[in-house]
């Protein structure tokens, strides 16, 4: 098996609890989005996984086995934590092929993930010279260049232009549908949400949720139905006394929590009620990802709180 797991892993810098007695698995076959505010412990979770920093506590392994027991570590696991990691002097083809070097992978990948990356046209000009999104597709570059069973990939979209965002979104579910683990951390709940078959959610450095993406919409946002009619009052009333509260949206129209649009349309149609506008509204990730996490994120504003859906 190839999976990650994590065992009770605490990490202290001094008087700071970065990563508190944390534990779950991360599975072969789907995308695994590991989410958590600024400050959560991501970060950190990471480079013990990758065996750049020493646990205060509790293990990490990849496959069974730690990280820095491997040989030949890029045929197993692939990463992404600095998109900056590239020496500015190297060219790109260099830095691959030195990579490539170091773990014994033959030199015809180099141009492969070259190609697979779009960075074939480039692969002659120095790190130095990249763009952000340019950098980070070199970086994966390097992740994918062992043909590992294992991909740890942090903010893998930063400075990826939207064909890029499309293609790494494409790119991570085609490694997992291959069967290998995909750990993606993210900041981008819409990507993620179309990404993710999994998450694991951190919070002050312990674990706040470790669930499928569809599991954990249903368990942090409650359903809820847009509707506009002429008759507001009136179609209030009646949704009153059948059980719901119906609350105005802002725009003339109003939004009922946990109910069926065919039921409100049956109510209405029932007592003659004209129905402008019936919408079901699915919650969001975003939504959901802050509701669980308004308590556990170490900087705030007085504007970013969760929608009340």
């Amino acid at each position: 098996m190839t999976a990650i797991e994590v065992q009770q892993l605490t990490k202290v810098y001094g008087t700071t609890r970065a990563v508190d007695d944390l534990t779950f698995r991360v599975a072969p076959g789907r995308v695994t989005g590991f989410l958590g505010p600024n400050g959560a412990g991501k970060s950190t979770t990471l480079r013990l996984v990758l065996g750049l920093d020493r646990p205060t506590a509790g293990t990490a392994t990849v496959g069974g086995r730690p990280f820095r027991s491997l040989d030949e570590p890029l045929r197993h696991v692939g990463a992404l934590l600095d998109a900056g990691a590239a020496h500015g002097a190297r060219r790109a083809r260099d830095h691959l092929l030195a990579l490539a070097h170091s773990n014994r992978i033959p030199p015809r990948r180099v141009a492969e993930v070259l190609e697979e990356t779009g960075l074939t046209s480039v692969a002659g000009k120095r790190a130095r010279t990249f763009s952000l999104g340019m950098r980070q597709r070199l970086g994966i570059a390097a992740a994918l260049l062992g043909d590992p069973a294992v991909l740890m990939l942090d903010e893998p979209t930063n400075g990826l232009d939207p064909e890029g965002i499309v293609w790494i979104r494409t790119l991570l579910k085609r490694l997992a549908d291959e069967g290998r683990t995909v750990l993606v951390s993210s900041h981008l709940m819409a990507e993620t949400a179309l990404t993710a078959d999994h998450l694991i959610v951190l919070g002050h450095g312990r674990l706040l949720a470790d669930t499928s993406t569809a599991g954990f919409l249903r368990a942090h946002t409650q359903r809820r139905v847009r509707v506009r009619t002429t008759e507001g009052p009136r179609l209030c009333a009646a949704l009153q006394r059948a059980g719901w509260q119906a609350a105005p949206d802002g725009t003339g129209g109003w939004h009922v929590a946990g109910a069926e649009p065919s039921a409100i349309g049956e109510l209405a149609a029932g007592l003659g009620i004209p129905v402008l506008e019936l919408v079901d509204e699915e919650a969001s990730l975003e939504d959901a990802y802050l509701r669980l996490t308004a308590e556990a994120a170490q900087f705030t504003t007085t504007t970013a709180q969760p929608q009340e859906v």
